[in-house]
């Protein structure tokens, strides 16, 4: 039997019920037809309902220009024979995820559950680009972190951050749903089977690149973790310098001040003050223990 794959684009109600292969649930109709969100909500899932599979799937897009991670949601029923896709434009944005390389990618003798294959493929393969594309941004920060001011490069690195915990929390159930057809404990409870044993099988490779987006995010944590220490050194480094700036002046200014001091006393026996070289004699201690403090600061690089 030759499945059929039905895709939607933001559908209303009629269109859900007219192209649904079976009587879907409530609580499945109303997940279709709810509007997509800002963050990464919904949770994706892949679980059995009856006589049809039903997932929720999120892809991450990263626009670099922008430095803006949205998600485009996709949304799966899938029955034996089967696949309803239903595509939704993410808010400000104005296209949904783009399937056509998949849909190019079917094979004519494909199963409802090797499209499904497919489709989530190309979604892991989508999240490895994604984690590259963070491993670049990454490297980039760290590369800047000299060049660009303290704030703007925390602000960087807590975008950054967000976007990481984000997406693990996208990623991460969706590699555990793969991980459940894999183990056949996504089941329908009457009808075909859904995924047969060679769909199975396929579904490792899917499986397979989400693990090592998975690795590939904890890399960029580490990563992150590391151009944020070295954001924090930095600035420690240059506190330091401007305080060794700071006791260069007050030091330089100590001595002339306690001269003056010295010499400002209301005493009558001062011999300085009698002489007529005294004025030109306390400007030459101040000059020379001044040019002394400059030398001694200047070799061991204080300034």
């Amino acid at each position: 039997m030759v499945a059929t794959w039905i895709d939607l684009v933001d559908p209303n109600l009629d269109e859900v019920r007219a192209k649904a292969p079976r009587e879907l649930e409530e609580t499945a109709i109303a997940q279709l037809l709810a509007p997509p969100r800002h963050e990464d909500e919904p949770r994706p899932t892949l679980v059995g309902h009856g006589d049809y599979v039903f997932g929720v799937f999120l892809v991450a897009v990263a626009r670099r220009e922008e430095d803006l991670v949205y998600y485009q949601e996709i949304d799966v029923v899938l029955t034996h024979d089967t696949l309803l896709t239903v595509r939704k434009t993410p808010p400000s944005e104005h296209a949904a995820c783009d399937v056509e390389i998949v849909k190019k990618g079917v094979k004519p003798d494909d199963s409802a559950g090797m499209m499904a294959y497919r489709l989530i493929d190309e979604i892991a393969e989508r999240y490895l680009t994604l984690v590259d594309d963070l491993d670049e941004e990454i490297d980039e920060l760290e590369d800047q972190v000299e060049a660009n001011p303290a704030d703007k490069t925390r602000a960087r690195i807590g975008s950054l951050r967000h976007d990481l915990l984000h997406i693990r929390r996208t990623l991460t159930p969706m590699r555990d749903a793969v991980r459940r057809v894999i183990d056949n404990t996504v089941e329908v409870e009457h009808g075909p089977e859904v995924f047969p044993h060679e769909v199975e099988i396929a579904f490792n490779a899917a499986y397979d690149k989400f693990l090592r987006a998975s690795d590939g995010l904890d890399l960029a944590r580490d990563l992150l973790a590391g151009v944020r220490d070295y954001s924090q050194a930095k600035i420690a480094n240059d506190q330091n310098e401007v305080m060794k700036r700071l006791t260069v002046i007050a030091a330089l200014l100590l001595l002339p001040t306690f001269i003056v001091g010295l010499y400002g006393q209301n005493f009558v026996d001062i011999p300085e003050l009698r002489w007529h070289l005294g004025y030109l004699y306390v400007w030459g201690v101040i000059v020379v223990t001044t040019a002394l403090q400059l030398w001694w600061f200047r070799r061991k690089r204080w300034f």
